[in-house]
């Protein structure tokens, strides 16, 4: 299982990126999505990838979240680095386990 979170808005952002974030259940910003880890779900994080940030989420993240799929979570306390720079130097991109630890200040 994956978890993916949307970071950045949709202004001036294709039809094409806003429906697939719409078939992830990405409508809003800083809302997380929990998807399988398919080769399809793997196309089209690789489509939406400049506007979130993704990775594995561990069983006891996704118990903290009540096991919905679908989560709206808070901004991150003291802000994001950079929502236009991949991690590690911006939020955006592929985190692997590092995103259980961003789930974590999100949620509270």
């Amino acid at each position: 299982m994956m978890a993916a979170i949307r970071l950045r808005g949709s202004i001036k952002v294709g039809k094409a990126i806003l429906d697939t974030m719409r078939i992830l259940k990405l409508d809003r910003v800083n809302t997380l999505s929990i998807v399988d880890d398919s080769p399809s779900v793997k196309g089209m994080i690789k489509k939406v990838e400049n506007f979130i940030t993704w990775g594995e989420i561990s069983e006891d993240a996704a118990k903290k979240l009540g096991g919905k799929k679908v989560v709206r979570l808070h901004p991150l306390r003291g802000g994001m680095r950079s929502v236009k720079k991949k991690y590690p130097k911006g939020d955006l991109g592929y985190r692997g386990a590092g995103i259980n630890e961003l789930i974590e200040k999100m949620i509270q």
